[in-house]
């Protein structure tokens, strides 16, 4: 029993060690690949990334959507399949996630894309859709008004990284933060400034794979 008990101990902690390990993705696309961190302080979030891109879910979809000084959003499966200047941004693998807000939405931001308050006052993730921040500068008088229009205190290092690196504050409070950029924010600029269509498609697609690496 005692053999036994150690044994359950050991598994216990390994299993611990591997929910707490550093777990990064590589989103590829023609553009260039963006290596992405995930955070251990959004556990369903990562989790749920993690099993969507080892199941390929990801490969083949668009950034269906792309905002130069904001965004470039995917994961929208619907977009696998889409026709030229068909609007997307509704799909997804039929679930939402629990909200795990807490980050903040500096240059190189990884967060999940929901449907608004009106319809989803618990502000609930969509299962599979993303945004990755490009953003742009903000000075002290906007993250000023953020803090009081959304209920939220910036540390100084947050604000530190707004004020060096930007980002867009204006969402902090409100949507999961679950994951940073670590390499290709070039590509993030490259495709955000795309030529696009009036709902924010590129007009040329540009198609995504995502897998889990060390």
């Amino acid at each position: 029993m005692k053999n036994l008990a150690f044994f359950t101990i050991l598994s216990l902690l390994a299993w611990s060690c591997q929910q707490n390990s550093p777990a990064y993705a590589l989103i590829e696309t023609e553009m260039g690949n963006i290596k992405v961190e995930l955070y251990d302080s959004t556990p369903k979030h990562k989790e749920n990334f993690i099993k969507l891109a080892e199941q390929g879910f990801y490969d083949s979809l668009l950034f269906h959507r792309v905002i130069p000084g904001f965004m470039i959003q995917g994961g929208d499966p619907d977009s696998k399949t889409a026709r030229p200047g068909q609007s997307l941004g509704q799909g997804g693998p039929g679930y939402t996630i629990d909200a795990e807000i807490g980050a903040v939405h500096t240059r190189g931001a990884l967060a999940a894309a929901r449907l608004a308050d009106q319809v989803n006052p618990q502000r609930e993730s969509s299962g599979s859709q993303f945004y990755i921040v490009a953003g742009q500068k903000y000075g002290e008088d906007m993250l000023n008004q953020v803090e009081q229009q959304n209920g939220i205190q910036y540390t100084p290092e947050q604000r530190k990284a707004y004020l060096e690196n930007g980002g867009y504050p204006p969402l902090d409070g409100a949507y999961t933060v679950f994951g940073r950029v670590v390499e290709g924010m070039d590509v993030i600029d490259k495709i955000a400034n795309v030529q696009r269509d009036r709902m924010n498609r590129p007009v040329q697609d540009i198609r995504m794979k995502v897998r889990i690496i060390d």
